[in-house]
């Protein structure tokens, strides 16, 4: 289980749960009360007309744009090696990410119509961004595979760190300590670093697209394992629908798999309004906007490349103003790749999102480089 073929099925196998392999069938599916066990698995392409960047997209990507920062190598801001020795980086990159300047989109709303309508057995998304919380599902509902801005912690003595502190020091641009005087750690947000271990729901909740009924996979290249396997446990019978900018995973190789390759926002209205639930989806994407002065009003008006690429311009402007990398810091780095397959082989390393998703060991990353998140 997990592991998919990458050849199309013949379009003369018919399916045998769904009438045909297209949108409408889904929502019959759906309607007529055979899903009601939901398992859904998204990455950073359910944020990105949010305004917030994904990793890898050539042009918009958070990579493309730091590698003409003074760093290493522009996954360095998200090492624990590089963080413990200049977590400066990362925190400039924090200031920009930090929950609060953003809205959920229409997808976050749509998984929040399935989860009220109780029809979402669980979430899981490969983004720190937390806009599913913002958007209303529950946490328990909710598996952050790479973990989140949501809960911060000492990387030494593992202490929690109060949420309220954490956010006065990434407004104020300032790295946070331990507050045990015998620690005096560095403290991060609980995002999931190269070089760590993916949090134990992950591990605990990995196997429930087994008992699903339906997996439907939104905004994700499913480039990078663990997170990338969780299709392949749906059992063969189950329908599994893909809305992503491109076929992924070997998506589309059963005879039940449906492929909507559009943007997430366009196909979950699609949907919406083959299910005949587009008015209550727009309305509970419209709670999620936020009373904000007149003066942001023409912001709002923004298409969603617009907001992006002015999103990416100001974050990489702001680490590059503020980066101060130390010779001897350079240094380290060197000597840390100069032993890389001594310092991640064997490791279970993830990419964290800002919108995150998971992250190749470093042997990957200069071969991964998708377009949509990973």
């Amino acid at each position: 289980m997990g592991q998919e073929e990458s050849r199309l099925v013949d379009e003369n196998t018919p399916p045998q749960s769904l009438k045909r392999r297209d949108i409408q069938s889904v929502a019959e599916y759906i309607n007529s009360g055979r899903a009601k066990r939901i398992v859904a698995m998204v990455g950073a392409g359910i944020s990105t007309s949010a305004g917030i960047p994904d990793f890898r997209s050539p042009d918009t990507g958070l990579y493309s744009n730091l590698a003409r920062l003074d760093l290493p190598y522009p996954e360095a801001v998200f090492d624990i090696s590089f963080f413990r020795e200049n977590p400066l980086p990362f925190y400039t990159l924090a200031h920009e990410l930090f929950p609060g300047k953003y809205r959920p989109t229409i997808t976050h709303s749509f998984l929040r119509l399935l989860h009220d309508k109780g029809l979402l057995l669980k979430l899981f998304t490969q983004n720190i961004d937390t806009l599913e919380r913002v958007a209303g599902i529950p946490d328990h509902k909710i598996v952050e595979a790479h973990g989140s801005f949501a809960t911060h912690s000492c990387i030494e003595c593992r202490s929690s760190y109060p949420n309220e502190d954490m956010e006065k020091a990434v407004l104020e641009k300032r790295v946070p300590q331990c507050e045990k005087p015998e620690c005096g750690g560095l403290v991060k947000p609980d995002i999931v670093f190269f070089g760590q271990q993916l949090p134990q729901s992950f591990f605990l909740n990995n196997t429930l697209p087994a008992a699903a009924d339906m997996c439907i996979i939104l905004g994700t290249s499913l480039s990078v394992h663990p997170f990338a396997s969780l299709p392949g446990f749906a059992r063969t019978e189950v329908p599994r629908l893909l809305i992503n900018s491109e076929r992924v995973g070997g998506l589309g190789s059963r005879a039940e798999d449906v492929l909507f390759l559009v943007d997430c926002d366009t196909g979950v209205r699609k949907l919406a309004e083959a299910l005949g639930w587009l008015d209550e989806l727009e309305a509970t994407w419209a709670k999620t906007q936020p009373e904000t002065p007149a003066v942001k009003a023409e912001e709002s008006l923004k298409s969603g490349d617009e907001r992006l690429e002015a999103e990416v311009e100001k974050l990489t402007a702001e680490v590059d103003a503020t980066l101060k990398l130390s010779t001897d810091t350079q240094s380290y780095v060197k000597r840390k790749l100069a032993k890389d397959d001594i310092i991640y082989k064997g490791e279970e390393t993830v990419e964290p999102k800002v919108v995150a998703e998971a992250t190749p060991s470093h042997a990957d990353k200069t071969s991964e480089r998708q377009g949509t998140s990973p």
